[in-house]
Formats: C-alpha cells, sequence, structure tokens
C-alpha cells in the first residue's frame, strides 16, 4: 500500500513538473491532475487485464510485475497451483480408493435416492449379472427381480442381510448356481450402499459337514447296534460254549470295523491339517512295492479260498520325496481295494512305471466287476459306496480312496480312475518329476 501511495505521488509531481516546465508555474496544478489521472487510467488498465485473465483461463496469469495487481496475481497464481495440486491428489486417491473397491472379493453397488445405480464394481457386476457401465442410473430393482430381494430393498429395514440366488447369467463353483448375502447400509440421508458376498463355499461346506456327521452317525451307530443286540444275548440267555465264542468273534468284528473308521478319520484330519510331507525324504519303491505285495497276498488268502492271480512288476528302480507312511498307505490302499473288490480266481496287476515325460505311475489294474461311469467322479468323496453292503461285507468304511486322493494331493500328484462294467478297473497314482530320482547306489546296496 505505501508504494502504491508513492507511485499515485510520484506521477502527479512528474505530471506538475513537466506542466511548469513546458507551460509555466501557473500550470502547475493541470499536471499535477493530469499525472494522476494517467496513474488511474493504467491502474485501472492492469486491473482490467488482470480480471479478464482469471474468467477466461486463470492458468495463463501474468508473471509477477510491479505494483499491487503484480503482487495480486502472483499470489492468485500460488493459490492457484496449491488448488491444483489438491485437486490433483485428491483424484489420485479417489481413483486408488475406487482399484481397491473393485478389487474387493466382495460386491459394492452405490445408489441414489430413487435406488438407481451409482457405481458399482466388476464384482458385484457379476454376481448381479448387470454392466456395470450399460445399466449406471438403472434401478436395481428392475435389473435383479428376486422377490426376496425386492421386498428386502424396498423395506427400509436393514438390520439383517438377506440371502438370495444369483442371476442365471452368474454361475458359482463348478457351475453351480451361486448363492449371495446382500447387506444394506444407508448413508448421507436416503442412499445406499449395497455389500455382496459369494456365500456359495460356505453353504457347501456346511452342507458337507452336515452330510459328514450324518454319515459318521450312521457307520458308528450300525455296529454299535450290533454290539449292543450281541451284549443283551450274552447277559439273557443261557449259551452254550460255541454259542458264547461265536457271538464274541462277531462282536470282535464289529468292534474291528468301529475301531477301523476311527483310524480312517484321523488319518484324514491329521492330512488335512499336517504341513506338507518333506520334499528332501527320500524313499525307494521297491521297498514300497515289497510292502504292497505282502499285505496284499496276505489280504488275498484271508479274503477268498481261491485266492487272487497277483502280479507285482517294476520298470526301473526309482525313489520318491515324500511320507514313506503316506506313500505306503496309498498304495496299499489301492492294492487292497482291487483285493477286496475282485471275485476269488481274479487277476490283480500292480506295475510301477516311468512315463515318457519324466513322471512316475503306480497303477493297480483288477478283473473286478468294474464301475460304472457315473460313480467315478464321486468315488473319492467320503463315504461315498457304489454298493453299501458290499463294502461292508469286506470290511471297507468308504474313506479309503478319499484318503489316496489327499496323499497324492500332498505329494503333488493325482489319483487317476478308469473303469468298464464287466471289465474291470485300473486306479493310478501319478507324481511329478520333481519327487522323482534314479535309485543311488547306496540305498541299492542296502
Amino acid at each position: 500500500m505505501p508504494f502504491r501511495i508513492a507511485t499515485f505521488l510520484m506521477a502527479s509531481f512528474l505530471g506538475g513538473a513537466c506542466a511548469a516546465a513546458i507551460l509555466g508555474w501557473h500550470f502547475l496544478w493541470l499536471g499535477a491532475w493530469l499525472g494522476a489521472v494517467l496513474w488511474l487510467l493504467l491502474d485501472a488498465w492492469r486491473a482490467r487485464r488482470l480480471l479478464e485473465v482469471l474468467r477466461v483461463d486463470a492458468a495463463g496469469l501474468p508473471s509477477r510485475g510491479p505494483g499491487v495487481w503484480g503482487e495480486l496475481a502472483e499470489r492468485i497464481r500460488k493459490l492457484l497451483r496449491a488448488r491444483e495440486q489438491q485437486t490433483r491428489q485428491a483424484e489420485e486417491r479417489l481413483q486408488e480408493f475406487l482399484a481397491a473397491i473393485q478389487a474387493s472379493p466382495n460386491g459394492v453397488v452405490l445408489l441414489d435416492e430413487q435406488g438407481r445405480i451409482e457405481w458399482c464394481n466388476q464384482t458385484a457386476a457379476g454376481q448381479f449379472g448387470i454392466d456395470a457401465e450399460r445399466d449406471l442410473l438403472q434401478h436395481l430393482a428392475n435389473l435383479v427381480r428376486d422377490p426376496a430381494f425386492v421386498a428386502y430393498l424396498a423395506s427400509w429395514n436393514y438390520s439383517r442381510d438377506v440371502v438370495i440366488d444369483a442371476p442365471s447369467q452368474a454361475q458359482g463353483h463348478r457351475g453351480h448356481a451361486a448363492r449371495l448375502s446382500v447387506q444394506v447400509h444407508p448413508y448421507a440421508g436416503n442412499r445406499r450402499m449395497l455389500l455382496t458376498r459369494d456365500i456359495t463355499s460356505l453353504e457347501q461346506a456346511e452342507a458337507m459337514r452336515r452330510d459328514f456327521v450324518a454319515n459318521v452317525s450312521h457307520e458308528i451307530r450300525t455296529p454299535l447296534t450290533v454290539l449292543a443286540g450281541f451284549v443283551e444275548t450274552l447277559q439273557n440267555l443261557p449259551l452254550d460254549a460255541e454259542e458264547r465264542s461265536r457271538y464274541l468273534a462277531l462282536m470282535g468284528q464289529q468292534s474291528h470295523r468301529m475301531e477301523t473308521l476311527v483310524n480312517d478319520l484321523l488319518t484324514l484330519s491329521r492330512l488335512e491339517g499336517s504341513a506338507a510331507p518333506p520334499p528332501q525324504r527320500w524313499t525307494r519303491i521297491r521297498a514300497l512295492m515289497a510292502q504292497c505285495e505282502d499285505e496284499g497276498r496276505g489280504l488275498s488268502s484271508r479274503l477268498s479260498a481261491k485266492g487272487h492271480r497277483l502280479s507285482f512288476s517294476m520298470e526301473g528302480d526309482s525313489e520318491i520325496a515324500g511320507a514313506p507312511t503316506e506313500l505306503q498307505s496309498a498304495m496299499s490302499n489301492l492294492v487292497s481295494n482291487a483285493i477286496r473288490y475282485t471275485p476269488g480266481g481274479g487277476e490283480i496287476t500292480v506295475t510301477w512305471r516311468l512315463l515318457p515325460d519324466g513322471r512316475g505311475e503306480f497303477a493297480v489294474q483288477d478283473s473286478g466287476p468294474g464301475i460304472a461311469a457315473e460313480h467315478i467322479p464321486r468315488l473319492t468323496e467320503r463315504f461315498y459306496r457304489i454298493d453299501r453292503s458290499r463294502s461292508r461285507e469286506t470290511g471297507g468304511t468308504g474313506l479309503g480312496l478319499a484318503i489316496v486322493k489327499h496323499i497324492a494331493q500332498r505329494h503333488g500328484g493325482e489319483l487317476r480312475i478308469e473303469s468298464t462294467v464287466g471289465k474291470g478297473s485300473r486306479f493310478a497314482l501319478v507324481f511329478p518329476l520333481t519327487r522323482l530320482r534314479q535309485a543311488s547306489v547306496l540305498s541299492a546296496v542296502a
């Protein structure tokens, strides 16, 4: 402000001095007045120029010049630059926030006061079967026609969620219709935010848990009922030594069946909850095959008077990395299954070979009755049996192939099943190249 007054006085003084020099001292006041008018006109021109720049393009402000208008232009420039930086940072944060919501496994939909879509992420679009861009400003209730959802959205009572079937366009796990949990949260007056969650796997897990409990209860109840009947018979009826011995033998079979079932359940629990087997512990395939042969021939002689034609062969001597007890359990399980379900006199071939791609295959081929194609995908489910009476007669628990599958997966392998009704079945464990090596000289000597 002092500078502004000083320039005004200097303009008046210079105007008076020029007038006095040219026209004489009597015209001093006229020169001072003209100088002041010129200063005011120049000042007004600079102010007008600044206003025009602000109206048209604030970014084109002139560089700092002399006087208060130059100072004002520079200050405005700094404020605008700071505001632009803040706006840019806010935009970046908004984009980061939207990207984070897009990456969320849960769906998010923002609705305005009329229930129209303002924004939604791709997860919600996929779950509801809508287009995130095309369906903007469309009423969500017109796009998702589930009666339970429409009633929930219109009720304005959002203290709980609602579970609905996803539209036919959205598929859940394994091609089944997805199940969605939808929760609405009002905000900013009558605006609403929908959070969706795919609970298909949770409901499937809950159904599997219920089935598992029911199956375990059923499997244990049967031998318990038999045991209770035998105990009551022994307590209430006079029996001779032969009958008593027969009843006790039957009770022993049922107790052994329950013990086997409990052991298989514990094995499954341990496989699912323990760490992966060590990749540096090596076991010879020859040793595993030898134990399978001993167990197989012993089981065959006990189950059938005719026995079975068993054949064990190896192509090359290899070692496999993993847990020996688990590998032995999986291989023995396949051999024992083949023996149990193949009639006496049937042929069972057990082989180990290296595939052309370097992977190893342990295969069990039998000449049994075979398995219908519709049963094969479900054979590794817990307690799944094709013939329940036949399985119980042979001592099966319905958990053997589930255990084999878990062991194969823990060792990076897979279980392959091929079967033809009336021609037999082939079960194979295929192990990856990274878990195999040629048997060392020291182990071969041992």
